[in-house]
């Protein structure tokens, strides 16, 4: 009788537990194949118009904007032969692909279209 008494008390308490309490003890591990994250919320920020700045400055605008989430744009030479941004200083911004005023969020790339500062825009 005793063994029935008990066994029936153990079935009410496994069955009187909601699932929402279940696994709510303070400091308790979710169970395998259960996680919870806190979402993050997306950052995003404006794109500025930096055609006719310096493309050390453009960059520095980038990283400055977005307190250095976004902190790698590349950029490519628009006046066709190829050349490689070495010294940054020395080159200016022609074009960018996102346009001044679009969105902007961690994982975009941004490119700028460039020429050295002594040469004109294409």
């Amino acid at each position: 009788m005793l063994k029935l008494a008990l066994g029936v008390t153990l079935a009410a308490v496994a069955t009187s537990c909601a699932p929402s309490q279940l696994g709510s003890t303070p400091g308790a591990t979710p169970a395998p194949g259960h996680t919870t994250t806190t979402a993050r919320p997306v950052e995003h920020w404006t794109m500025p118009n930096l055609v006719g700045s310096g493309l050390q400055d453009a960059q520095d605008a980038i990283q400055k904007l977005t307190g250095n989430v976004v902190f790698f744009t590349s950029s490519h030479d628009v006046s066709g032969q190829g050349r490689h941004q070495i010294l940054d200083r020395n080159w200016k911004v022609c074009d960018q692909n996102i346009a001044a005023g679009q969105q902007i969020q961690v994982g975009v790339k941004i490119d700028f279209g460039v020429v050295k500062t002594t040469e004109k825009c294409p």
